[in-house]
């Protein structure tokens, strides 16, 4: 974990409890088997994201995020921002297992007339709170929405999740100087860093590294943790629960990640960003994750 010089003075939080690390392991598990399940359905699509990520969003969804699963709507709610519309095969695992969208309905992803298309669109999901894209510019649009929360008295979190490619993004820097001029402390950045994009390698697309050094410039309370360890995530949001040095300022959580976490099959696959798996390896992908899960839990 990285963290600014600047915060050197703020308190830390202790490390989670065993069983809430588990908990959050667990679900993440149950996570990747739903987004194997909706792959099937199509045979291709952004798989390696959902199971890269699936630490991160049973974090968010089992452990920190403010919501009614029976009221999507509720005023009352922190929101939780999918800036990378093309991860939305792992977000609709997400809130299957946070019980807004029925685990049966999984099975209709991205087929017509489905609530659960390839790219995620507000309009149709309930709880996805904006319509994202490749790249997605949702750190301008939670900005706004934080500011607009303010002045409503709202104390309600935004956590915008977003990814290393977006970094490319001019607007996606000058949001992030305006967060801090803003004092916004409500809101929390993470960022995916699992080193590939559309076209290739990010850091042969575009060079961003030294992430962490450019988001501590630009006077963000910044930590840098491996997104596929559960305890790891879970301590670095404590940690911005703990502040108290600089609680005006946004925070972000740079998370690197392994494109189709736990799946060997799909981990060392060379084209990894919009896969095409062949239906015979479906059940491989299956086995390969519960075997792996299995021994991290006897381990």
């Amino acid at each position: 974990m990285t963290l600014s010089s600047l915060d050197a003075s703020e308190a830390t939080a202790s490390a989670p409890a065993p069983e809430r690390i588990s908990s959050i392991r667990a679900a993440a598990y149950r996570m990747r088997h739903h987004a194997l399940n909706m792959g099937e359905v199509q045979g291709q699509g952004y798989v390696g994201q959902a199971l890269g990520a699936a630490d991160i969003l049973a974090a968010v969804y089992g452990d920190q995020l403010r919501f009614r699963a029976d009221d999507p709507h509720w005023e009352g709610r922190d929101r939780f921002l999918l800036s990378t519309g093309h991860y939305a095969i792992g977000h609709y695992a997400a809130l299957a297992e946070a019980g807004i969208v029925p685990v049966e309905e999984l099975e209709t992803y991205g087929s017509d007339d489905s609530r659960l298309p390839m790219s995620g669109m507000s309009t149709y999901t309930p709880g996805m709170e904006i319509s994202g894209g490749s790249l997605g510019h949702g750190l301008t649009i939670a900005v706004g929405m934080a500011l607009g929360l303010r002045a409503q008295g709202s104390d309600s979190r935004i956590i915008n999740f977003l990814s290393d490619g977006e970094l490319d993004e001019g607007s996606t820097w000058e949001a992030a100087m305006g967060a801090h001029h803003h004092q916004l402390g409500k809101l929390t950045a993470v960022v995916d860093i699992n080193a590939l994009q559309a076209d290739g390698a990010t850091d042969t697309v575009l060079r961003t590294e030294p992430v962490t050094e450019k988001w501590e410039a630009f006077g963000w309370y910044t930590q840098r943790v491996d997104g596929n360890d559960a305890g790891a995530l879970l301590a670095a949001f404590d940690n911005i629960a703990s502040r108290s040095a600089a609680v005006g300022r946004p925070s972000v959580i740079l998370c690197d990640t392994r494109v189709g976490r736990g799946v060997p099959l799909l981990e060392n696959r060379e084209k990894a960003h919009f896969m095409r798996i062949e239906e015979h390896e479906w059940q491989i992908c299956r086995e390969q994750l519960t075997a792996g899960y299995e021994g991290t839990a006897s381990a």
